[in-house]
């Protein structure tokens, strides 16, 4: 497989050859959407909290008399069946929504990400990306010459400059390959990836 190299003006320099199993996989909708699901899903914390008739503020007096009224029989305004009452089976703030993925899904899953992004031209390799001071006006400066507006840039480590620039701009995100995650991969229009940051993928996920 064989990714374009830009430089600093975003202009195509050379090529490289990458691994086809990284960046020339086949692309497994089910797999992708099983693995962007389970990412979220395994963010997500219980912060929710309801009350069953055992916790809701009622009086424990019987509404109305047992017969005659007509009506259904009750014995308490607390009962689910009134309005104002307590759930049945309450949402609580230990309730876990994780979901599993084994590691060989979740590295296929990256694989035909990437692979994806290959295809359509959203992903961007450069030579090297540093800065020596950390200034967001130089930042946005080089990647609106570069033409990515709205980009997630992933290095082999975590350049802290890099980050520290980054961060008043809304639409740019710097992860380090070890980070990287499939919802930011798709979320993006163009991915950024250091050649360092190649390697480090093809290592990790190869």
């Amino acid at each position: 497989m064989e990714l374009k190299l830009i430089n600093e003006q975003g202009q195509p320099a050379a090529t490289m050859s990458a691994s086809d199993a990284l960046f020339g996989r086949d692309y497994n909708q089910a797999l992708v959407h099983q693995v962007v699901v389970a990412y979220q899903a395994n963010a997500r914390s219980g912060n929710r909290a309801q009350k069953d008739r055992e916790q809701v503020h009622h009086s424990t007096k019987k509404p109305f008399r047992q017969k005659g009224t007509g009506r259904a029989r009750a014995g308490m305004t607390s009962s689910p069946l009134w309005r104002g009452g307590g759930r049945i089976f309450p949402n609580s703030p230990e309730e876990n929504f994780s979901q599993k993925v084994n590691r060989k899904m979740y590295r296929a899953g990256l694989a035909a990400i990437l692979s994806q992004l290959a295809r359509e031209d959203r992903l961007v390799v450069i030579e090297d990306f540093s800065f020596d001071t950390p200034k967001t006006k130089l930042l946005a400066q080089k990647l609106k010459g570069m033409g990515l507006d709205s980009v997630l840039m992933v290095t082999a480590a975590l350049e802290e400059n890099i980050y520290l620039a980054s961060r008043n701009l809304p639409r740019v995100l710097v992860l380090e390959v070890s980070e990287t995650d499939p919802l930011s991969l798709i979320r993006f229009p163009k991915v950024l990836l250091t050649k360092s940051a190649v390697a480090k993928f093809e290592e990790m996920l190869g």
